[in-house]
């Protein structure tokens, strides 16, 4: 990382740092402890120099390590993960009582649970394919 001194730091230019102390807490080469203390330092520091400073006794990160991105967007948002696992659920739920019902009846009764499952299940894929609520797709206002 290509750190100048004598000019103040930028947020941006802490995170990095902050991002480079957690890959080398991953490999091991800083404890836990050790990653706090060096963070509250980064965030405590005014200008570049001191960024360097933090990072002076380790071995610098290979080019490909720095402009790795700190997180991956997953292709699902969360809010359709919970809604799928919501739906998987409540599926598996009516399932259930359809199969209890059945069972003491003696006999395979009619599959109530269809309308329950299908509907649901095919919203939440049509919202999920389409992307409308993931980003794909903006509203512009002229």
């Amino acid at each position: 990382m290509d750190i100048s001194t004598g000019t103040r730091a930028s947020n941006a230019e802490r995170d990095a740092v902050v991002r480079l102390l957690g890959r080398h807490m991953a490999d091991g080469r800083i404890d836990l402890p050790e990653y706090d203390q060096r963070v509250a330092q980064v965030y405590a520091t005014t200008d570049r120099e001191d960024l360097r400073s933090v990072l002076s006794d380790l071995p610098e990160l290979g080019k490909e390590a720095a402009a790795a991105p700190a997180f991956v967007r997953p292709r699902v948002p969360i809010w359709q993960r919970i809604e799928g696992s919501t739906w998987l659920a409540v599926s598996l739920l009516v399932l259930v009582i359809w199969g209890a019902v059945s069972l003491s009846v003696g006999a395979l009764t009619y599959f109530w649970p269809i309308w329950v499952i299908g509907p649901w299940g095919a919203v939440l894929a049509f919202r999920m394919v389409a992307g409308f609520e993931n980003g794909r797709f903006t509203h512009r206002v002229s």
